[in-house]
């Protein structure tokens, strides 16, 4: 028996070498960037700026911003953020300065290489970025949208705010290595006229999923998705992700495509004249600014293909009660 024990972990021991030898060895899957320019057309400007700013809400991350406020305003588009440790992220993890400063963003960087990036999640120095940047949803955005966003981010002012390089913990940082994959194909424009699949093609590459999703092992429970209960923490703050599917109790089943956009035009006027001071109990990393911005018929084809997602009964109670008042 000592010797079958023996043999078994000796085994073990080796399918555990080999394994970590694969993985601190192998590379990710990298295509050089496209040798495209990308022309800042009037058009093109506009549509990359409602890209930005309302659907992809790219300075939830890379942006600096007011949590004392409702909403979190923008403070600084683009200058980049250090995510706090309470959110529990696998070591210091950093949405990089986007702006177009030539050293401290990405001013130097070809249309390609941005590209490349935000699709594919390859730096320009051939780092892996950290899946939290939701390249996987990115992949989906067709060619004339990404051109779009590329040309509205070369307009941002320039910021030199320098945020530390993400730097992720074993074996955390192996494993995201087989994460990019290259863009093999063009990606077409999604046809507006068909108001669920332009509505899939809004909530993917604004990765609703990402947030109204609760994590398991450090991934999204498949099983439960636009569910909600992912907690979200920022300093004393917490707020906790709606249930979005179609769940007539528990999630938007009982909601109607005018109150759905409703929800979102009701802050309209913070937009316009500045969001109040919150507390913890009204503390919330919905981008209800930005999304308030959206166009009307792209919030209803969202609202038309989540009504079409799997139902999943999910209470959530999206503002806890934070620690500080509990007595």
């Amino acid at each position: 028996m000592k010797r079958f024990l023996l043999s078994a972990l000796q085994v073990f021991l080796a399918v555990t070498g080999i394994g970590f030898a694969w993985l601190s060895f192998r590379k990710p899957n990298i295509a050089p960037p496209a040798n495209v320019t990308v022309d800042g057309t009037p058009e093109r400007l506009a549509r990359g700026k409602y890209l930005y700013n309302a659907v992809l809400y790219c300075d939830g991350c890379h942006g600096e911003k007011d949590f004392t406020r409702f909403g979190n305003p923008v403070t600084a588009s683009g200058a980049g953020f250090l995510f706090p440790p309470e959110l529990g992220l696998p070591g210091t993890v950093s949405a990089p300065n986007i702006t177009s400063d030539a050293e401290a963003g990405i001013g130097l960087w070809t249309d390609g290489e941005i590209i490349r990036a935000v699709r594919e999640g390859i730096s320009r120095d051939g780092r892996v970025l950290f899946p939290m940047m939701p390249y996987h949803g990115y992949r989906h955005m067709s060619d004339a949208d990404t051109f779009a966003l590329i040309a509205h981010m070369r307009t941002i002012p320039p910021s030199r705010d320098k945020v530390p390089v993400t730097q992720i913990n074993f074996p955390v940082g192996l494993m995201i290595k087989g994460v990019p994959q290259p863009v093999t194909q063009p990606v077409p424009p999604a046809d507006p006229a068909n108001k669920v699949k332009y509505g899939e093609y809004l909530v993917t590459i604004a990765a609703c999923a990402d947030c109204h999703t609760r994590m398991v092992r450090g991934r999204i429970d498949r099983e439960k998705l636009y569910a909600g209960g992912r907690e979200f923490r920022i300093g004393d703050k917490r707020v906790v992700s709606a249930n979005i599917t179609p769940d007539p109790e528990t999630g938007i089943g009982k909601i109607t495509e005018d109150q759905w956009v409703e929800k979102f035009y009701q802050y309209k006027d913070y937009v316009r004249n500045g969001p109040p001071k919150v507390g913890p109990e009204g503390f919330t990393l919905m981008p209800w600014l930005e999304m308030a911005q959206l166009e009307e018929a792209d919030l209803r084809a969202m609202y038309a293909y989540l009504k079409t997602v799997k139902p999943v009964t999910n209470a959530v109670e999206t503002h806890p009660e934070a620690p500080a008042q509990k007595k």
